[in-house]
């Protein structure tokens, strides 16, 4: 099947690499015009790069999501531009692991203001747009660690737990608007990407080495092994679809098991 979102507009923050990366590419394979969002310039580039040869549309745009003058400039030039928006996913985040006792304030705001601060900018600026369009899919990427506590990522889990339930409020606003907004969240496992890098392995501990996501998945997952940010992207795009047009305030974990194990 092909052109599953041929001529919708999606905008994703966190696009530059990972599972934003992912996503961007998917959607653009499928016909939207994505407009991928980041700090990582560079990165941004070559994801913008890969989506043009692979003969989708697309453009890259610096965009600190914690800032919300920066959220009403994007938003802006996505209504100039296209004048419409209608695929969000709120998909930038960091991760910072360690012991509660040791975690600073400093590392626990930073990463609220990433992971939970930047999803509600979100929401409050692209609805609008949306709304205008006569509708539109808002995914905001959570995790397993939205659904369940883990030691030593108490932050992440508040953080990801709050995108959980955040969601699920929204997209009730929005049913009770008859606004034709749809709001769901998407719950990865431990997928291959980036965010492994800045979290501290237990095993390893005073060390930055990432964790061996093989050795861990194979015995925590139930499916045995790892996942990959296409997994995660081929989610997103049923919820960006029209597929899953009777979907909203819901949870879709992609993790091969490890949450219900």
């Amino acid at each position: 099947m092909a052109g599953r979102v041929n001529g919708k507009v999606a905008l994703v923050t966190g696009g530059a690499s990972g599972i934003g990366r992912g996503c961007a590419e998917r959607l653009a394979q499928e016909g939207a015009a994505v407009i991928v969002t980041d700090v990582q310039d560079d990165k941004g580039a070559e994801t913008l790069a890969a989506i043009t040869a692979a003969g989708g549309k697309g453009e890259y745009l610096r965009h600190d999501v914690t800032d919300e003058a920066a959220w009403e400039a994007v938003i802006a030039q996505v209504r100039e531009r296209h004048g419409r928006l209608d695929i969000l996913v709120n998909n930038a985040g960091i991760g910072i692991g360690g012991p509660v006792l040791e975690m600073t304030l400093a590392d626990w705001r930073r990463q609220t203001a990433v992971n939970l601060d930047g999803v509600f900018l979100g929401v409050k600026h692209a609805i609008p747009l949306m709304r205008a369009g006569g509708g539109g899919s808002i995914v905001n990427m959570s995790s397993v660690a939205g659904l369940k506590g883990a030691p030593n990522l108490a932050g992440y889990c508040a953080t990801k737990g709050g995108v959980r339930l955040f969601t699920k409020a929204v997209a009730m606003e929005c049913a009770n608007a008859k606004d034709g907004i749809r709001v769901n969240s998407v719950h990865p496992g431990i997928i291959e990407t980036p965010i492994w890098l800045s979290i501290i392995n237990p095993a390893n501990s005073g060390t930055n080495a990432p964790p061996d996501l093989d050795a861990i998945s194979s015995m925590a997952v139930p499916l045995g092994a790892k996942g990959y940010p296409e997994d995660i992207a081929n989610g997103v795009l049923w919820l960006a679809s029209e597929e899953s047009r009777y979907v909203t305030g819901a949870e879709l974990v992609i993790d091969g098991g490890l949450s219900v194990r």
